[in-house]
């Protein structure tokens, strides 16, 4: 068997499968205020499932390793990820616990504010891996993030790197990150407050702290600068990748489909500044609708890539 057929999928992600929560709201209330908001929607997401869904929307073979809960929630989020296509083998559900949720509130301006109750997301461990051995070693990229715990995605990242699959890490939430851990990455993906928190403050410029970061041990990096593009960093030096112009409606999971997409560019063969490239245009297509997975594009829905 050859190296391209033993590779059965573009994209695994190791990660968190939530539901969203989401309400509408003209302001933020201050501590003891109430405020009204919108109708509750519930939404299928969760960084992981995110991910992994739009991987899959932009024709990428994905599966994904996660825990949801036997309930209500846990049903809605497994019908979503299978609508997708996204590969649910090693999609455990867990007995007893409730699935993860996110409370989600969305001002006018489009940005949002959150809190994640993981729920049987924080179930996932070392033992999850193993079972998902065959999955992520003929995988080509495996993505994680940290909304599961540290020791399941350090053992992802070990069996990963042991199968010669390429680590994607996008550090949210911010949390310490082992040596070993950070030397795999390849790219690490971090917004600007994920960076500041790992260097244990903020640099001049993003050039200077993706540099920063691949110094500190990361093989690759890219620094997310939202509307402003991205600048990524490696053994070449550092180049700023500019975004497409996009009105935003919401940026609810915008950042996992710009981190999907690049995952899906770098399974394929791109330079990491062509996959940049790329995933820019999937991150502007998604803020231009509401909802996290409701607003990741196809590849025929795709902003044109701007003018460089």
């Amino acid at each position: 068997m050859n190296e391209e057929r033993s590779r059965s999928w573009e994209v695994v992600v190791v990660g968190s499968v939530n539901a969203d929560l989401v309400v509408g709201v003209e302001r933020r209330p201050a501590p003891g205020e109430t405020v009204l908001g919108s109708d509750l929607a519930t939404l299928p997401g969760g960084k992981g499932a995110n991910q992994a869904v739009a991987a899959a929307r932009l024709g990428g073979r994905v599966g994904i390793v996660g825990r949801i809960g036997d309930d209500g929630h846990g049903e809605l989020l497994r019908g979503a990820l299978a609508a997708d296509g996204v590969d649910l083998a090693h999609l455990t559900v867990t007995e007893g616990a409730p699935s993860g949720v996110a409370l989600i509130t969305i001002g006018p301006d489009g940005d949002n504010s959150i809190i994640v109750s993981p729920g049987a997301n924080a179930r996932l461990a070392p033992e999850d891996i193993a079972a998902a051995g065959d999955m992520i070693g003929r995988a080509s990229v495996v993505s994680f993030q940290l909304e599961v715990p540290l020791p399941a995605v350090e053992a992802a990242a070990r069996a990963a790197a042991e199968a010669g699959a390429r680590v994607v890490l996008n550090l949210s939430p911010p949390a310490p990150v082992p040596d070993e851990l950070l030397g795999r990455c390849d790219p690490l993906v971090v917004n600007e407050h994920e960076a500041a928190y790992l260097l244990g403050g903020a640099r001049e410029s993003a050039a200077e702290t993706a540099a920063a970061l691949v110094r500190s041990g990361a093989r690759s990096v890219v620094v997310t600068l939202g509307a402003e593009g991205v600048v990524v960093a490696d053994g070449e030096g550092t180049a700023a990748v500019p975004s497409p112009k996009a009105e935003a409606v919401d940026t609810t999971g915008a950042g996992d489909a710009f981190t999907a997409a690049l995952c899906l560019r770098l399974a394929r063969g791109d330079s990491l500044r062509d996959a940049a490239r790329y995933a820019t245009r999937a991150g502007a297509a998604a803020v231009r609708k509401k909802g996290a997975q409701s607003s990741y594009p196809t590849p025929d829905e795709l902003p044109d890539p701007p003018d460089r």
